[in-house]
């Protein structure tokens, strides 16, 4: 398992746990990213939020926060 930070452009994987506090893991759920979710990393630049794509949408995620989020089954 990886980090989700740690995926290289174009790198795919299944979210396989999201940890964190309380508001950070709510937030992160409420727009689809749970367990078991696909992601495909669009860019990964440093000191630039961490943008990926997933049930048909982009989305933009703290750098930081990504740290508490891994992946498996990376493609």
């Amino acid at each position: 398992m990886k980090k989700l930070i740690e995926l290289k452009k174009e790198q795919s994987g299944v979210i396989a746990s999201v940890n964190g506090d309380t508001r950070f893991v709510s937030r992160i759920t409420s727009i689809g990213i749970t367990p078991g979710c696909k992601v495909t990393i669009v860019k990964n630049e440093k000191h630039r939020p961490l943008l990926i794509y997933s049930r048909d949408t982009m989305i933009a995620l703290n750098r930081k926060k990504c740290e508490n989020i891994t992946v498996e089954g990376v493609a």
